[in-house]
């Protein structure tokens, strides 16, 4: 029964996930720990995996399998000196139908001197009515190095859904300290003229962006990598490499069709960079070929 206080809909709305994760790295003798693990709600680690010996890879499990309307994550994660950890998620991160509240996931990185991270992600699927927020801030002190991406698909392609309604905003900050080698704060409604004009999706609704902060982040790794990139009509990709404050960064944007292609695109990018970047050699993820 319906309480006489509260109007129908207000009552009817399903209870919100308020979910936190903090994890934290450390070097102990030749290899990474993963010392410091606590969690509230449905955000949780599996125990850490060594498949690269010496490096610490933990997977992120936020056991729902989807965020709805009202749902709030929290994910921090430090990366303490000399330490260096690989981050990654089973699968892609489903975003509900949002019954006109907001849902919102932030992550907070920060990475000490001379420590490295990974931070791989899969995909973020934006359901047909949901109305998304996501935050990514990254500090990265000197002589660190930080590799990661994000990826963005717009409506349920698998079901043949489009995303007709809705809002997506994208606030990310890359840099060290006070100091910002990259900020980037955007806004898209689904019914944004955005989404087919020629200069901004042309139509594509599936978006990728990769970073990778550090000393190697050079001008000419940046061309070595252009020079792979796809430019088609139904998948195209650019890089940039930024520099300021002493530190340096290379931005790769894609813009495609079909998330298999842009994936595709960017895990290849990630190893041509982890060497030059990391100083470590690529070696793909078990969970990609699940």
């Amino acid at each position: 029964m319906r309480h006489p206080d509260f109007p129908s809909s207000v009552a009817m709305l399903p209870a919100a996930w308020q979910a936190t994760l903090h994890l934290r790295f450390a070097r102990r003798g030749e290899r990474t720990a993963l010392t410091e693990r606590r969690h509230r709600g449905p955000l949780l680690v599996q125990k850490p995996l060594y498949p690269e010996g010496a490096i610490c890879h933990a997977v992120i499990l936020h056991p729902p399998a989807g965020v709805a309307g009202g749902d709030s994550l929290e994910i921090d994660v430090a990366v303490e000196a000399g330490a260096h950890a690989v981050l990654a998620t089973p699968g892609a991160t489903k975003w509900y139908k949002s019954l006109g509240r907001d849902a919102s996931q932030q992550v907070r990185m920060a990475v000490g001197e001379g420590a490295r991270l990974d931070w791989l992600p899969q995909e973020n699927i934006v359901f047909d009515d949901a109305r998304v927020r996501i935050s990514t801030v990254l500090d990265v002190a000197p002589g660190g190095s930080a590799i990661g991406w994000d990826a963005v698909v717009l409506g349920r392609q698998a079901s043949g859904e489009q995303w007709t309604r809705g809002a997506l905003w994208l606030d990310t900050r890359i840099g060290a300290g006070a100091r910002a080698l990259w900020i980037e704060q955007s806004q898209l409604e689904a019914a944004s003229p955005l989404r087919t004009a020629v200069a901004a999706l042309d139509g594509l609704n599936v978006l990728g962006t990769l970073w990778a902060v550090g000393a190697g982040a050079t001008q000419e790794l940046a061309e070595a990598l252009a020079e792979r990139l796809p430019y088609t009509p139904a998948l195209r990709a650019g890089v940039t490499c930024l520099a300021a404050h002493g530190q340096s960064m290379l931005l790769l944007r894609v813009l495609g069709r079909h998330m298999e292609a842009v994936r595709h695109v960017m895990t290849d990018s990630w190893q041509v960079l982890r060497m030059p970047i990391h100083g470590v050699a690529a070696r793909p993820l078990r969970l990609w070929a699940t």
